[in-house]
């Protein structure tokens, strides 16, 4: 009886040898608990489709193995079979750099759109095909992979092992010849190697498409997240600290940091990315910081620092802060991070930046949003 939970999607390399999709399905059934496919999907050339169809269709191996283990039914069509194409035609095979790329991209987009799934899971055999395919599916599953997602190398003993007539172990014992003498498929053992993965999913947010630029992306963030120190601000306290360096404000400069780190911290516009990168859609305009809605903001950090500068503050400046003033600010907390933090290299990320588009400036703070701290 089918068990209940995910739906299980098998995705398979291959090429010259199908064996790898019967014996990994033959492996994953005698399992306690079993584990069935649901959907089965061979990725491959127009080579390897061929060979695969026409051991495990046209032969009935696959057929075979389903009746003789009760698998519950599942098909091998088709569109099981995902291979790549070069110039509008199927690639017949992965003999050059530009070959190499297309499948890399082919598998890396395919794993990506089945892990949008969340009522699925993932079970990636790597053990056919060719290495660069196998290092591919590995690679696409440790970017995209989720908790339940699997991923698998199936061996076989040695002497069966690629056997044109070995498939799977039967549940009687069958004989077949090889090298003038006679195996017993009793003797042969199938195990299925679970392999552990670095998931990179929910650590770093990925944009591109292509699996170079997507690692070329994701060391990006994970320097970036190794290099960037926590910026810890304790308004009552009146201390700002970035990492183990300490750097002093003055009362009204801290606000006016504060409240473009809050920005950052609290107003981020797509909330559901764990990372910010390169974006900067929650910068304000000097317009957006100067008005009285904005100094409001800003004055409930400035009470917690100093209630009697900040009742001043409210009362010398009714309608907000004027853009003079905030710009003065930014320039003169620019000067004064320049001067204490000892490491240029964090000047860029934590000193209030501008950037100008569509003949508009905008000022925020490059940080990551989840290496901010800002305590009462």
């Amino acid at each position: 009886m089918k068990r209940k939970g995910y739906r299980e999607i098998f995705i398979f390399i291959a090429g010259s040898t199908p064996q790898v999709v019967t014996e990994t399905i033959y492996a994953l059934a005698v399992r306690k608990p079993p584990v069935y496919p649901d959907e089965i999907y061979v990725i491959t050339t127009a080579k390897g489709r061929n060979i695969v169809k026409d051991a495990l269709i046209n032969k009935g191996y696959f057929k075979g193995l389903l009746k003789e283990y009760s698998i519950p039914p599942c098909s091998l069509k088709e569109s099981s079979f995902i291979v790549p194409e070069k110039a509008g035609q199927p690639l017949e095979d992965i003999k050059t750099a530009a070959e190499n790329e297309i499948m890399g991209d082919l598998i890396t987009s395919f794993v990506r759109e089945r892990t949008g799934d969340p009522t699925a899971r993932l079970h990636c055999s790597i053990a056919g095909g060719r290495k660069t395919m196998s290092f591919y599916l590995g690679s696409a599953l440790q970017l995209f992979g989720r908790p339940w997602d699997r991923l698998y190398h199936v061996l076989v003993t040695p002497e069966f092992e690629s056997h044109p007539e070995f498939f799977y172990k039967p549940i009687k014992n069958r004989g077949i010849a090889a090298n003038d003498k006679k195996l017993n498929t009793q003797n042969a053992e199938i195990l299925l190697a679970e392999l552990p993965f670095i998931r990179l999913r929910e650590k770093i947010s990925l944009e591109r498409s292509s699996f170079g630029d997507l690692v070329k992306e994701g060391q990006r963030e994970i320097d970036m997240a190794r290099v960037q120190p926590e910026v810890r601000i304790n308004l009552t306290e009146r201390t700002i600290a970035i990492g183990s360096q300490a750097v002093k404000l003055t009362p009204f400069h801290l606000m006016v940091y504060t409240a473009y780190l809050r920005q950052k911290a609290n107003r981020c516009k797509y909330p559901d990315r764990p990372y910010c990168v390169e974006c900067t859609d929650c910068y304000p305009s000097l317009l957006d910081m100067s008005t009285k809605a904005a100094l409001e903001e800003m004055a409930k950090d400035y009470m917690a620092i100093s209630r009697s500068k900040a009742l001043d503050l409210l009362h010398k400046h009714k309608n907000g802060l004027s853009q003079d003033v905030i710009r003065q600010a930014i320039s003169k907390i620019k000067k004064t991070l320049k001067d204490q933090i000892a490491d240029e290299t964090l000047l860029p990320v934590y000193s209030i930046t501008s950037l100008r588009q569509y003949a508009n400036t905008r000022h925020g703070v490059r940080v990551e949003k989840g290496k901010i701290r800002i305590e009462q």
